[in-house]
């Protein structure tokens, strides 16, 4: 079972959470001058990397604050927890 460091609460277990997905998707500024495919592609299409993973977590049955989690897809160590205020780590081994 993950460990996750609310930034509010501290360390809780991860059935009090709930992934919302990759992080950091920027939604386009002006979506009715976007083509369909470049549409389709910011709502479904996801990255699935074999490594380390940018994601939205929400302490569902805590804070219910959203914050960003680093995690590496294979071994699962949680790498940086930071809030959406705070800047994405740059983190050794990421591409």
């Amino acid at each position: 079972m993950l460990k996750i460091d609310c930034p509010w609460c501290g360390v809780r277990t991860e059935d009090e959470f709930t992934c919302g997905g990759e992080s950091h998707l920027e939604r386009p500024s002006r979506p009715e001058s976007v083509s369909d495919e470049e549409w389709t592609a910011y709502l479904f299409q996801r990255k699935n990397p074999k490594g380390i993973h940018y994601e939205r977590w929400r302490h569902t049955y805590g804070c219910r604050q959203w914050f960003n989690v680093a995690r590496h897809t294979v071994t699962h160590d949680i790498l940086a927890v930071y809030r959406f205020d705070e800047p994405r780590p740059q983190l050794e081994g990421e591409e």
